[in-house]
């Protein structure tokens, strides 16, 4: 009996010693990137991960990331430097493309090559980016019209081509066998008539995201839909042909995390990779641990998206999805890290790293009565759960009725700047909270170098930022008021942290920023 006890005491012991270990073992915690990613597309290679994603108006666009884990991604690549050539994406004649430009993308790597397509409203066209060398290029790029809609490449055992796309009604129509155009007389028809049936009757966004993969000789088609009053959801549709027919389910409805496909490892456990809206800061990935049950792929823990995950832990998005930047080039090395991306379509001639050294230069060429309108605003991706950017700039080389500074890009923008009226100078503060903006606050300045920053916090989605300045870049003053930030359509992305110049009154003035500094919570590193 003694014995017994023994051992049963013994017994429990080591399990409280083995969870109180497991305790201690870190995880990867949901979401994975607490950044705008959203429209993911992920292929494996090998051990390697490669995945793609939407950046719409911004330059250079779709974006690819590297992960050896699922959970730790760095930027290695963008598929184009600029979609196309028009007022429209170069904030000329007094048009832009906010909340549109390329949107989703499909990633896929078939004989050697991997394949990035992409689509967009304000050219009408589909793009098909192609390369042997996903992470240095050369890009082979092909387009052709229409734009198909939230399409999915696929290549299939036969040699044969497809993209499936549409919203609700989704179609299937063939390509070239090297994916270069529409196939003349190729597949052209209806896959499913209505893909949203399976979240019921009542819904507000038709099915739409398609991602299509083959598993074991069957056909899984991933969408989201939108159920009026509820949340956004997967669906997941089968069949044994690719033309159908499809029998559909919902594979998913928690927290409005949605829109995706699979992804295997190398050890054979699967997940599904999603995003979820979280606020201003963006749309941000989620994965989901899969787990195959009836030849269906079954997500979540009972049926719910979980906090943590049995993969390495998340390591912060610093430096690999953005970065501080004290814009000093070694020789041979790209003029701006991948991290950066321009509103819209930048005017080369006006900005330089190399005219001061270790300053970015922006330069004036013309002029401009909007902010969201300017040319040249370079920008990063904010980051939660809070983050802080700061710069500082030398500002002596202003003209009259310039203003440059830091700014939090979305339609209800922040900007905090230096503007110069005549021969004298202020610090200004503009917060466009409401969508319209409002000078908050105004101090003279004298000086000719100033820092400026601003903290953002994301946190259970407060979604505030606040604006500080400081003479000597050590003793910090807060200016104007909180910004209250917000997701809108209009411009359909998250929050940019990022350094803008530009003239009301003359051109030929320019603003030298020194540095470029970021810091999370996530990684507390610079």
């Amino acid at each position: 009996m003694i014995k017994k006890v023994f051992f049963s005491f013994i017994w429990a012991s080591l399990q409280l010693l083995f969870l109180s270990l497991m305790a201690q073992v870190k995880q990867a915690q949901n979401p994975i990137i607490y950044a705008d990613v959203p429209d993911m597309s992920i292929v494996r290679v090998g051990n390697t991960y490669y995945m793609s994603s939407t950046t719409m108006h911004m330059s250079p666009g779709v974006p690819i990331m590297k992960s050896n884990d699922l959970v730790n991604w760095k930027l290695v690549n963008y598929a184009y430097d600029t979609l196309a050539d028009m007022d429209a994406l170069n904030l000329t004649n007094g048009k832009s493309t906010y909340g549109r430009g390329s949107w989703a993308s499909c990633t896929r790597y078939h004989n050697g090559i991997f394949y990035v397509t992409t689509f967009a409203q304000t050219t009408g066209k589909t793009y098909i980016f192609s390369t042997k060398n996903i992470e240095k290029g050369p890009w082979k790029e092909v387009s052709f019209k229409p734009a198909y809609h939230d399409h999915s490449l696929f290549f299939d055992d036969d040699g044969r081509v497809y993209l499936i796309y549409g919203n609700g009604k989704l179609n299937i129509i063939e390509l070239n066998a090297d994916a270069s155009g529409v196939k003349p007389d190729g597949l052209n028809q209806v896959l499913i008539e209505n893909a949203s049936a399976p979240a019921g009757s009542n819904i507000g966004l038709g099915a739409e995201g398609s991602q299509l993969i083959k598993v074991n000789g069957k056909y899984y088609l991933f969408n989201i839909t939108w159920p009026r009053g509820g949340m956004r959801t997967v669906v997941i549709h089968r069949a044994d042909k690719i033309t159908g027919p499809y029998e559909g389910r919902v594979g998913l409805q928690d927290l409005g995390v949605a829109q995706g496909g699979l992804i295997d490892m190398p050890d054979g456990t699967w997940y599904a990779y999603l995003f979820r809206d979280f606020g201003s800061v963006g749309r941000t990935p989620y994965l989901v641990p899969v787990k195959w049950e009836d030849g269906w792929p079954v997500l979540g823990v009972n049926g719910k998206v979980p906090e943590t995950l049995n993969l390495p832990e998340n390591k912060g998005l610093i430096p690999g999805i953005v970065a501080s930047d004290e814009f000093t080039r070694k020789k041979g090395e790209a003029a701006l890290p991948l991290v950066w991306q321009w509103n819209h379509n930048p005017d080369n001639k006006l900005w330089s790293v190399t005219k001061r050294k270790g300053y970015l230069r922006l330069t004036t060429g013309r002029l401009d009565t909007s902010f969201v309108l300017a040319r040249n605003t370079l920008t990063q991706r904010t980051i939660g759960p809070v983050c802080s950017g700061s710069t500082s700039l030398d500002v002596s080389k202003m003209k009259d009725g310039d203003f440059a500074g830091l700014c939090l890009l979305q339609k209800n923008y922040g900007l905090l700047g230096v503007r110069v009226n005549g021969n004298s100078k202020a610090i200004i503060m503009i917060n466009a909270s409401t969508g319209k903006p409002v000078e908050a606050q105004s101090i003279p300045f004298t000086q000719e170098r100033i820092y400026f920053k601003a903290e953002c916090n994301f946190t259970d989605k407060k979604d505030v930022a606040d604006f500080f300045y400081s003479l000597d870049g050590k003793t910090w003053s807060s200016i104007g008021t909180q910004l209250k930030m917000a997701y809108t359509i209009p411009q359909f992305i998250g929050y940019r942290i990022g350094l803008f110049n530009y003239a009301t009154k003359e051109t030929g003035g320019y603003a030298d920023f020194d540095f470029f500094h970021i810091t999370s919570t996530i990684s507390g590193t610079n």
